[in-house]
């Protein structure tokens, strides 16, 4: 079917109040009423009204209607917004208006954004219980991984849309990833279901223009009191989901706004991170802060009892949304959630490649959050378990998380414990920063007999320790093992949702 050349700006009096309801896009079958907040429909050149919109969750975004940008050299405008809500809370996608008419969609995604057009759907599409998430498919001759798959529905909507499922009513949202960085979007809430591909920008790299000016809105709009003791809890970030109690420790999950219903989860036992919150400092060339932190466990799958623990620290910066700094008995590293997802190799997927590069698999184990403290993007929990996997290639390293419902790959790398030091002003806590391997070389070493002979008296001891005490290793964290889950950072923080 051929698209519709470029009209000029249609409008049309509400429906429900009369007021002037415009559509810039032939495209555009829906529209929501700025005054009344009425949900109407296009037929021709008459409108339907076929209900009331939700009131907007107010997530401080700095997208707003109007606001105009460029991708690839295209201009567009923002003419819409959908706010979708699922299990784990909200999330929204902007409709922009191409200079052709046709619509696209700007797209949250882990801190940072995906612009995604409208794609074909040659021959059919599965229904989404064919997906599987972790399993690899193929869709229009190129080979997905399906990252997630979940129950959403609409919770509300502003301006013009090209589609609009009915208010309140759960449908299936499949999320598609590749090697490529492409992220292929099923929408199950309109038939047939619609396809839309895009990749990873950033609002720098759009040229936006008419932004909304969130460094004027009022900090008490932000502030609210814990449900759990009462204390007063100021919220930083625009995209928080989860925070905690500076007084309690408790977990309060926000997904559904600070006006709504708050609910809470004590923690008791609570852990001090080495780096702490609200440290700002200067890591690998960007201004970090340090928002969120969390403390995690893991076992291998077959061994349940030997538990190992790392930590993951939180960083966010206003244009480079938000990256990991882990730290483990292995070290340092610096990691941040990819937008595509790299290709597995083999059957037992004993390697993975990602933008040309192989990466051997280290190691797999299940992994759980033991204990979090601050703000985080996506709604976290106590008790949050996760598949992992871990791949290498030389100090880079990818790691793989997977869910129930969704799938999540990092890319790192590691760095010097000093250069943590350095960077958050921690030259104090050195030492306890300190996690770098030491290897002696062989050819420099200068290791007299005497200190060999009290060497191998020492770890004889140690074996024998060691032995003796190996019926209560389920109570500690597993010191002498040498891979700590280093390769963290994705924690389950979920695609463009």
């Amino acid at each position: 079917m051929a698209t519709e050349p470029l009209q000029r700006v249609y409008s049309a009096p509400c429906p429900g109040c009369g007021a002037p309801v415009e559509f810039r896009s032939a495209q555009s079958a829906f529209a929501v009423c700025s005054y009344c907040q009425s949900t109407v429909v296009r037929n021709g050149d008459t409108l339907q009204r076929i209900g009331k919109m939700a009131e907007l969750f107010d997530d401080f975004s700095p997208l707003q209607l109007m606001a105009a940008g460029r991708f690839d050299g295209r201009p567009f405008t923002i003419v819409g917004r959908i706010q979708y809500k699922y299990a784990e809370g909200l999330w929204t996608e902007w409709c922009a208006l191409l200079d052709d008419g046709s619509m696209a969609f700007l797209a949250e995604d882990n801190g940072s954004y995906v612009f995604a057009q409208a794609a074909p759907a040659a021959g059919g599409v599965p229904s989404a219980g064919s997906f599987q998430v972790g399993a690899s498919t193929s869709i229009q001759g190129k080979i997905f991984s399906v990252t997630s798959n979940q129950e959403v529905s609409v919770m509300s909507a502003q301006g013009e849309l090209p589609r609009l499922s009915a208010l309140g009513v759960q449908f299936a949202m499949v999320e598609l990833r590749n090697d490529a960085g492409e992220v292929l979007s099923i929408d199950y809430g309109s038939a047939p279901p619609a396809l839309s591909l895009g990749r990873a920008v950033s609002l720098e790299d759009l040229q936006l223009t008419g932004l909304r000016d969130t460094a004027n809105k009022e900090e008490k709009a932000r502030i609210f009191s814990c449900p759990n003791c009462g204390a007063e809890i100021e919220v930083t970030l625009d995209t928080t989901k989860t925070i905690t109690c500076r007084s309690c420790k408790s977990i309060i999950d926000m997904s559904q706004g600070i006006g709504g219903e708050l609910r809470h989860a004590t923690q008791d036992e609570p852990v001090q991170p080495l780096i702490p919150l609200g440290t700002t400092g200067q890591l690998q060339g960007t201004k970090w802060q340090v928002v969120g932190f969390q403390h995690r466990t893991g076992h291998e799958p077959d061994d349940p009892d030997e538990h190992f623990g790392w930590s993951e620290y939180l960083l966010f910066n206003k244009k480079r949304g938000f990256t990991f700094l882990v730290d483990s008995e292995e070290g340092w590293s610096v990691v941040k959630p990819t937008t595509g997802a790299p290709k597995m190799v083999s059957s037992t997927a004993s390697s993975a490649i990602y933008l040309g590069v192989r990466y051997q698999l280290k190691e797999r184990y299940k992994a759980e959050t033991t204990y979090v403290a601050g703000e985080f993007y996506w709604q976290v929990e106590r008790g949050q378990k996760t598949d992992n996997r871990d791949f290498s290639n030389g100090k880079n390293m990818l790691s793989l998380e997977q869910s129930k419902n969704e799938l999540t790959w990092s890319f790192g790398g590691k760095i010097p414990s000093e250069q943590v030091a350095t960077a958050f002003n921690l030259e104090a806590k050195k030492d306890l920063l300190k996690r770098d391997a030491s290897p002696v070389s062989a050819g420099t070493s200068k290791i007299g007999c005497t200190t060999v002979i009290v060497i191998i008296v020492i770890v004889l001891i140690l074996i024998s320790m060691l032995s003796t005490c190996s019926d209560d290793s389920s109570s500690n964290y597993g010191s002498s093992r040498s891979s700590s889950g280093s390769f963290g950072g994705s924690s389950s923080g979920g695609g463009h949702k």
